[in-house]
């Protein structure tokens, strides 16, 4: 049989669902992954062996009593740490949580969990989610499995560095401000961030908050049509919301790229700074998206004041989820987190008003562009991967970075206007370091997203592409 850590999730599930794989052994074999790779990446950050084990038997007492128990039947999973897992240690990555056990999970994990997968830990993330370089107090940092002195990029960066090293197939992320992507990018994987509300997760301080987006990772197109087909889908909470059915999701994908409008900008129209490097990994491969009959052409959305609705939106958010620690805790949060409250509670209702009018000149851009369009190309990070021991590039390409946003600006734009975005890998520099792009879709185009990068990804193929990691290939 082929290894168990090498295999997709479809090919996993399909295997545990017809009896060829229990789900003991599934469970074993990422355990033993664990085991073997983690010390090295410190991905994993939390494991309930004895809860894992006792899941995948009933799991296999079940399949032979009345069934698979769903979809994802014995799929093991680590979980990102700042998504509640009933009785799993959950830290949010902050000394505050350190010994923080939920008694309820979140719906993302609900969901999984109701669809088979066997929650066996969870996985590294910066302080409250905060930037996109996975490092704490609690956990330390985490590093990038194809070069183990760099950043795995975050906040999913826990997640991306775990699947990236064969310890799972599938991972669940989350995004505001490229916390799903730039993580995909940096580690050689895929990384959805879903439109608004297709996977909810609605806040209990604001439920209407729609700039951070719950988001599947996996290394193959399927896997992430795979996670949507369990956790898409409405909830009470947010009745008016649309979304997307998780049927939607179970069908069979169409890799077809023939015809398809795509706008590419190597710099969003705004003189974002990227490294040149990742410029030329992304311009070689323009030629592919033609080979595949896609039309592409240099053009962008009209970000001109994407910047204004993201940071304005984002500090509000957290002001909101995160204002009564930073007032009882200041000298135990970091300061970026910090700041971005303090930024938050300074807006005022005229900046409330304007960041309003703004989002909404924002989306008349976006529907202009996609009136032309089916897809915008764009960079998936403006670096790659940097030194791990830096909290985050201090430049980019000879331009200075004023806070821990504006190197995360490529991601960060892209979320104000609200869409798809999908995370692709797109090759790699020559001294090995990964590279991906950003393809985005117009509002609940996810699906069809998903079939245009499928076409790109079995022509190309480089999430295949495994890293070299010393503790059992050196």
């Amino acid at each position: 049989m082929q290894e168990i850590y090498e295999m997709t999730a479809v090919e996993m599930v399909s295997k545990l669902r017809s009896k060829e794989l229990s789900a003991t052994e599934a469970v074993t074999a990422h355990l033993k992954r664990i085991e073997e790779v983690n010390p090295e990446i410190n991905a994993v950050v939390a494991v309930d062996i004895e809860r894992a084990m006792s899941t995948a038997k009933q799991f296999d007492e079940m399949i032979i009593q009345s069934g698979p128990v769903g979809p994802l039947h014995g799929l093991p999973m680590t979980h990102k740490d700042s998504h509640n897992t009933k009785g799993i240690r959950t830290t949010q990555g902050s000394p505050l949580f350190a010994d923080h056990v939920p008694v309820k999970n979140d719906l993302v994990i609900q969901r999984l969990q109701n669809a088979g997968a066997v929650s066996t830990g969870k996985t590294n993330v910066p302080e409250f989610a905060a930037g996109s370089h996975t490092f704490n107090k609690v956990f330390g940092t985490t590093m990038n499995p194809y070069a183990n002195a760099r950043s795995a990029g975050g906040s999913s960066g826990g997640v991306a560095a775990a699947l990236a090293s064969r310890i799972q197939p599938l991972g669940d992320g989350s995004d505001m401000g490229g916390s799903v992507r730039i993580p995909a990018a940096f580690c050689n994987v895929i990384g959805l961030r879903p439109s608004y509300g297709v996977i909810p997760m609605p806040s209990p301080q604001n439920p209407w908050q729609w700039l951070g987006r719950t988001g599947p990772m996996a290394r193959t197109i399927d896997d992430i049509a795979l996670f949507m087909s369990a956790t898409a889908g409405p909830v009470s909470e947010l009745p008016t919301v649309r979304s997307l059915k998780p049927w939607e999701f179970d069908r069979q994908i169409e890799p077809n790229l023939q015809g398809v409008r795509i706008g590419w900008s190597p710099d969003f129209g705004l003189g974002i700074p990227v490294e040149r490097q990742v410029l030329e990994v992304l311009e070689a491969q323009l030629q592919v998206f033609e080979e595949l009959g896609a039309v592409v052409e240099e053009s962008s959305i009209d970000f001109s004041e994407a910047d204004l609705v993201f940071r304005n939106t984002r500090a509000m958010n957290f002001a909101e989820n995160l204002g009564d620690l930073v007032r009882e805790y200041s000298t135990e949060i970091k300061q970026d987190v910090i700041w971005n409250v303090e930024r938050g509670w300074e807006l005022t209702s005229a900046d409330w008003i304007e960041t309003t009018a703004a989002s909404a000149r924002l989306q008349q851009h976006v529907r202009s562009f996609y009136a032309r369009y089916d897809l915008f190309l764009s960079p998936g990070a403006q670096v790659v991967p940097f030194d791990a021991a830096f909290r985050y590039p201090s430049t980019v390409a000879g331009e200075p970075m004023d806070d821990y946003l504006d190197w995360m600006r490529s991601a960060c734009v892209l979320s104000a206007t609200s869409l798809p975005v999908l995370s692709m890998p797109a090759g790699f520099t020559p001294d090995g370091l990964p590279v991906g792009f950003q393809v985005a879709a117009d509002h609940y185009r996810d699906f069809e997203l998903l079939g245009w990068a499928k076409a790109y990804e079995a022509h190309t193929g480089f999430a295949r592409v495994a890293p070299t990691l010393s503790a059992i290939d050196g």
